[in-house]
């Protein structure tokens, strides 16, 4: 059934939703961060690895910077998933409810999908990028010993906000922004088509009962593969963009925008390079994934019920 409607509420349990999620996986995506950032711009084996694999940095960041810094960022965090998810899941879901990503059966269009996936997670990134862009910052700082990328020495999110308008002004606040549009178009355009696909298999093979809780789960645990696998050279992308210094007019110290840092990376790292940190993407995109799906699916099931209770 489609309904011809914008519900303001769907924005706010799309964000909720992954607030939830956030919560959980924080700790991995220090970790994912650390991992994409260690050996910038280096040829193999010409750099130390303080972080062996996603285990060894829960280790290292625990033995050196103290079991609390594996939940660096957390307040940037959710303040980004609700003002990057809100937005994205929100304005998918008004597609959903205006039958955009059906098709002429009435049935999930995938192709469709993937189209409003992307465009909701554009749109979405940059309402979170100044967010983004201080947890990146905050969860890359560090002890020297363990130090990876550029460290901004940031006290806290909103001291951080104050030393970026002061240097760079409110452009600094979107700084990296292109590669976060990129990353976000392409990982939700995989994770929310692949969610509505798989959700709309589910529920039509009748193998769980109508409102099991396994059909968000199943669905979004497929939506979560997919997204590591597409999302993950863009993901490192981004975090470089984020994390670099900048110069006395504002200007990246490493790279001029998405495909410089590409191309730097390739040549440097070559394609593996784009797969750093592949294993915590996985470990943290994948449980996130389906933590923040289900959330949001459970969230709009139980406010649709009180909504017709009224």
């Amino acid at each position: 059934m489609v309904h011809h409607d914008v519900d303001m509420f769907e924005y706010l349990l799309g964000g909720l939703g992954t607030c939830g999620a956030c919560i959980f996986t924080n700790p991995l995506e220090v970790v994912k961060t650390r991992m994409q950032l260690q050996g910038e711009l280096r040829s193999r084996g010409t750099y130390s690895r303080h972080y062996k694999n996603v285990f060894h940095a829960f280790y290292t960041v625990g033995r050196y910077d103290g079991l609390i810094a594996l939940q660096k960022g957390l307040v940037p965090g959710l303040w980004y998933q609700l003002f990057m998810n809100g937005p994205r899941l929100g304005i998918y879901q008004t597609m959903v409810n205006f039958g955009v990503t059906k098709n002429e059966n009435g049935d999930v269009s995938l192709p469709k999908s993937i189209v409003a996936g992307a465009v909701s997670g554009c749109i979405g990134s940059m309402f979170g990028s100044p967010f983004y862009l201080v947890k990146t910052h905050l969860q890359a700082l560090s002890d020297q010993k363990i130090a990876v990328g550029h460290q901004h020495k940031h006290a806290g999110m909103l001291k951080a906000f104050q030393l970026i308008l002061s240097r760079e002004g409110i452009p600094g606040l979107w700084r990296g922004v292109s590669g976060a549009m990129t990353r976000v178009s392409v990982g939700s355009a995989a994770q929310l088509s692949t969610f509505s696909k798989c959700k709309d298999i589910v529920e039509q093979s009748q193998v769980f009962s109508p409102g099991s809780l396994l059909v968000p789960v199943v669905s979004s645990m497929a939506g979560g593969i997919v997204v590591v696998c597409f999302m993950t050279p863009f993901d490192v992308i981004s975090t470089r963009l984020y994390n670099q210094g900048v110069d006395a007019n504002g200007r990246g110290l490493y790279y001029r925008g998405v495909l410089d840092c590409f191309w730097k990376t390739l040549t440097k790292e070559g394609p593996l390079g784009f797969y750093k940190g592949w294993t915590a993407s996985w470990f943290r995109l994948a449980p996130h994934t389906v933590l923040s799906l289900v959330f949001w699916d459970q969230l709009r099931e139980l406010y649709q019920s009180r909504i017709a209770n009224t």
